[in-house]
């Protein structure tokens, strides 16, 4: 008996001969792989920079100048003691502290009263007589300041009284000041008497 036997097709890359346009194209090699030197130079090159300005950042909050004839803080300190005009010791700390415990326990209006008791005219000391509460004098940042004063008088901006709350609004831009301030004066009914900028 005779085999039949079928002609063999070669296998694709045993190196038998290949038609073109079938199977698998020929071995072509992988191109060869980037080196990573340009990155590593351009991160160690960020890192060099990024240290010196790190250096310049602390040397700047450190105040570190260099100038010989800087007087820092502590040389500041000891000179506070005397004044070169005169041999006059200034308050120690704690009449300091003490004097700022007594303006605290004030009240804002009594604070009030104070400075136009003694650097006010005399019909402003005697309107000032009639202010009950003030608000609004001790927090200023001169951009929005509001401050309210607030009296025993009664009726609003056409009252018998509106003209002693114009003095008081006059006193009270004598004795604080504000870039953008606006004082207004209040009856006791908390109708609006008079209003001034400080």
């Amino acid at each position: 008996m005779s085999q039949q036997q079928y002609p063999q097709q070669p296998q694709p890359g045993w190196g038998g001969p290949q038609q073109q346009g079938y199977g698998t194209p020929p071995f072509q090699p992988q191109p060869p792989k980037k080196s990573k030197a340009g990155k590593i130079v351009g991160f160690g090159c960020l890192g060099i920079v990024a240290f010196f300005v790190l250096i310049g950042v602390v040397a700047a909050a450190g105040g570190g100048n260099g100038d010989s004839t800087d007087t820092g803080a502590k040389d500041k300190a000891v000179a506070a003691g005397r004044t070169p005009e005169s041999d006059k010791p200034e308050a120690t700390t704690a009449q300091k502290t003490q004097k700022t415990k007594t303006q605290k326990t004030k009240t804002q209006a009594e604070q009030f009263r104070a400075c136009v008791a003694k650097s006010g005219t005399a019909t402003e000391k005697k309107a000032v007589q009639h202010v009950t509460k003030v608000t609004g004098a001790d927090k200023r940042n001169d951009i929005l300041d509001s401050a309210e004063v607030y009296t025993d008088f009664t009726g609003g901006l056409m009252s018998d009284n509106q003209g002693d709350a114009k003095l008081i609004a006059s006193a009270f831009t004598s004795c604080y000041e504000s870039k953008n301030g606006l004082v207004s004066v209040y009856g006791q009914d908390g109708d609006l008497i008079a209003n001034a900028n400080y």
